[in-house]
């Protein structure tokens, strides 16, 4: 190539970039209508999608320089967004998680996004749609010298729409995997009803788990005095098994529990529920009481568990 087609091509390159940062707003003062820069909410996205993590796997990943992402990070944990704690096994290492208010930080960014992109494919043909796809794959092959991290699933807090799926879930897992009738959707259906219209914000909690921008589990912390908190209804759906989603949700509600100042957690499970049972004892939840009954078309045998925390 002669260095003339290599002039082209460089502002060929320029010129795509500053089409397609105009395109998609990157250059409005705040990202998606937001307080947040681009970087800040590429910080947001980077979080929401791990349990926990450091500063400097986070500069590494998004290539960025320590000092401009620290300043990010005390940012983020002056307005709340981050929680910072000493890791357990590298007294050198400061652990990062988003706070509530940063989870839905991200849920907003999340939502809005998508429907910008949205809103941009609908002005394309379905062929063009795929063209588009196609052309932008190819770009990413070419110049990604690796692939972007996996990141499986993530949480956030719960919104509109969401208690639907917890109760069409709950009615459709249990009818199909353990035969149980209608009236159990009605009780998560009520157990629903009940924590969206008495909802204490300081010490109740739902998290939604999301994965390829699917809703695929839940799980619920609500206050049942002012020392024992209860979790209820986790469900995990079945394509998403294996990843540790369930265990995970259950050590959020574990985590958030103590730093409210809960002083016990309790549940109530069934006996058949294996994998759940599993979770629970697995988490430090001790089975103390077991009581036989018939309901939801079967003879089960209700067991209530315990956490001191």
């Amino acid at each position: 190539m002669t260095s003339n087609d290599m002039a082209a091509q460089i502002e060929a390159v320029r010129r795509f970039n500053r089409f397609y940062t105009r395109q998609i707003g990157v250059l409005e003062e705040g990202h998606l209508q937001t307080p947040f820069s681009l970087t800040e909410a590429r910080v947001i996205y980077e979080m929401a999608h791990r349990d926990q993590t450091t500063a400097g796997e986070l500069a590494a990943e998004l290539k960025l320089d320590a000092g401009y992402l620290s300043r990010i990070v005390r940012d983020f944990s002056k307005k709340g967004l981050i929680d910072k704690q000493p890791s357990e096994t590298d007294g050198r290492q400061t652990v990062l998680r988003l706070t509530e208010a940063g989870q839905a930080a991200f849920a907003t960014l999340n939502s809005r996004s998508r429907h910008e992109i949205g809103a941009l494919l609908d002005t394309l043909s379905a062929a063009d749609q795929r063209r588009l796809g196609e052309a932008m794959q190819t770009i990413e092959t070419l110049l990604g010298s690796t692939p972007e991290r996996s990141v499986p699933y993530l949480l956030r807090p719960h919104q509109p729409g969401d208690m639907g799926w917890v109760v069409q879930q709950h009615g459709i897992l249990y009818n199909t995997e353990y035969g149980w009738d209608e009236t159990f959707e009605g009780l998560v259906a009520g157990i629903v009803a009940a924590f969206i219209k008495h909802y204490d914000h300081k010490y109740e909690r739902c998290w939604m788990a999301e994965m390829n921008g699917e809703i695929v589990g839940s799980v619920f912390v609500v206050k049942q005095s002012d020392a024992v908190a209860k979790l209820r209804l986790l469900i995990v759906d079945p394509k998403a098994r294996g990843l540790g989603i369930g265990k995970r949700l259950v050590n959020e509600c574990i985590r958030f529990a103590r730093q409210v100042g809960y002083q016990k957690m309790t549940l109530w499970t069934n006996h058949v529920l294996l994998a759940a049972r599993g979770i629970y004892q697995s988490t430090g939840f001790v089975l103390v009481e077991e009581d036989p009954y018939h309901g939801f078309g079967k003879d089960l045998v209700g067991e209530t568990w315990e956490l001191v925390l």
